[in-house]
């Protein structure tokens, strides 16, 4: 039998956040697919789309808010 289970890793052990349907002590083996790291191959295409659809001016714009340290966090860069 096959199940997708969603657990969290604390302490040392991951914790199925639901009540599984398995008999005490069975044996299972275990695939990790961690949700939360972002796979090189996805962070590249999400890099990709950052300025899609927006002007030349507005990505001039945009980084130069960005680089512009004190209008973004609203304190002076050293």
């Amino acid at each position: 039998m096959q199940q997708t289970v969603e657990a969290i890793y604390e302490n040392g052990v991951l914790r199925p956040l639901k009540t599984l349907n398995l008999s005490e002590g069975q044996e299972v083996q275990l695939i990790i697919h961690s949700k939360d790291q972002i796979q090189p191959t996805q962070m590249l295409q999400l890099a990709a789309e950052v300025y899609q659809g927006f002007s030349d001016e507005e990505i001039h714009d945009i980084e130069h808010i960005a680089l512009e340290r004190q209008n973004f966090f609203g304190e002076a860069v050293d």
